[in-house]
C-alpha cells in the first residue's frame, strides 16, 4: 500500500503541518512523517521573507507493522532476494554509474565551452534615473509601513545622497543605526537589480548620520586627550567604515596621535596610539 505525500507551503512549519493534517484527514501529528524542505524566514521589515515548505505523508498503521513481525519467513525471503539482486548487480551497476557520470561531466564541459557568455540585460542608467529609482523605492516603503516622512534625493560628486526625514522615521534608525545600515544595503540591492554600474549611495535617516558623527568626534577627542596624558595606545570597539573614518579624522587633526585600523570586517576596529616624544638633541650649558 502506498501512502500519499503532500507538499504544503505556509507562514510557519507548524501551520504547514496543520494544513497537511486537514488535507490527509489525520487528527494526530504522530501519525505523520514530516520532512522540512524549507524553514520560514521573516526577511527585513517584512521584505524578502519566505514561507516554510514541508513534505508530509501518513505513517504505516500499527496493524501493518504487526503483520510484518508475525511473518518473519516472508520478510526473510524478501531480504534474501534483495541481497541476491544487490550482489549480482553491484559490480556491474557501479561500473555503469561511473561511466554514466563520466559521460555527463564530459557533456557538461562541452556545453560550457559551446555556450556563449551570459549577457547582462540590465540597462546603463544615468545618475538621475538611478536616484529616481531609489527615491521611488523608499517612498513606497514609507507608504507600505504607514510612516509619515519625506524622501529627498540629490547628486553630489557622482554620489546619490538620500535623506529621509519626519517624526516617525526614527523607527528606521535602530540601535546604533543598525536598521538604517540594513535599509542602505537594501536600497543598493534594489538599485543593482535595475541598472549596471550603479553609483555610490549615501543614505541618512532623521539626521542620524550627522548626530552620530558629532557624538563620535567628541568621544574621540576625549580619548585622544587621555592618550596624550598617559601615553601608550587605546583599542576601540569594532565599528562600521563610516564610524572608523570619523575617528581617523579626529586623530589626523592632532600631531601627537596616530591611528590605524586592524581586524577583519565586520569586526574591524581602530587603534589610537600616542606618538613618542623625541628627546632633546642638546642640553643648555
Amino acid at each position: 500500500m502506498s501512502y500519499v505525500e503532500v507538499e504544503i507551503r505556509a507562514r510557519t512549519v507548524d501551520l504547514a503541518v496543520e494544513a497537511a493534517m486537514q488535507e490527509l484527514g489525520v487528527e494526530n501529528r504522530d501519525q505523520l512523517d514530516v520532512e522540512i524542505v524549507q524553514e520560514a524566514e521573516k526577511g527585513f521589515l517584512g521584505i524578502g521573507g519566505q514561507d516554510a515548505v514541508v513534505k508530509v505523508k501518513r505513517r504505516p498503521s500499527r496493524r501493518r507493522r504487526k503483520e510484518r513481525r508475525r511473518n518473519p519467513k516472508n520478510q526473510g525471503k524478501h531480504q534474501a532476494k534483495q541481497q541476491d539482486v544487490s550482489r549480482s548487480g553491484k559490480n556491474g551497476g557501479d561500473r555503469k554509474k561511473s561511466q554514466s557520470k563520466g559521460k555527463v561531466r564530459e557533456m557538461n564541459r562541452q556545453d560550457n565551452k559551446d555556450r556563449p557568455p551570459k549577457s547582462d540585460d540590465r540597462p546603463t542608467l544615468s545618475l538621475e534615473e538611478q536616484a529616481g529609482i531609489t527615491n521611488d523605492f523608499l517612498e513606497g516603503l514609507l507608504d507600505a509601513y504607514g510612516l509619515d516622512g519625506e524622501v529627498e534625493t540629490a547628486i553630489e560628486d557622482g554620489i546619490i545622497i538620500v535623506e529621509i526625514n519626519g517624526e516617525q522615521t526614527e523607527a528606521l534608525v535602530g540601535v546604533r543605526g543598525s536598521v538604517r545600515s540594513a535599509l542602505h544595503e537594501l536600497s543598493r540591492t534594489v538599485l543593482q537589480r535595475y541598472a549596471q554600474d550603479t553609483a555610490r549611495l549615501r543614505l541618512d535617516v532623521a539626521g542620524y548620520a550627522e548626530k552620530r558623527r558629532q557624538a563620535l568626534t567628541i568621544y574621540a577627542e576625549g580619548l585622544i586627550a587621555q592618550l596624550v596624558a598617559d601615553g601608550g595606545e587605546i583599542m576601540l570597539e569594532p565599528m562600521s567604515p563610516a564610524d572608523r573614518k570619523v575617528i581617523h579624522d579626529a586623530a589626523a587633526a592632532r600631531e601627537d596621535v596616530n591611528s590605524y585600523s586592524e581586524g577583519e570586517a565586520p569586526r574591524r576596529y581602530v587603534v589610537l596610539q600616542a606618538k613618542k616624544q623625541e628627546a632633546a638633541s642638546s642640553e643648555e650649558e
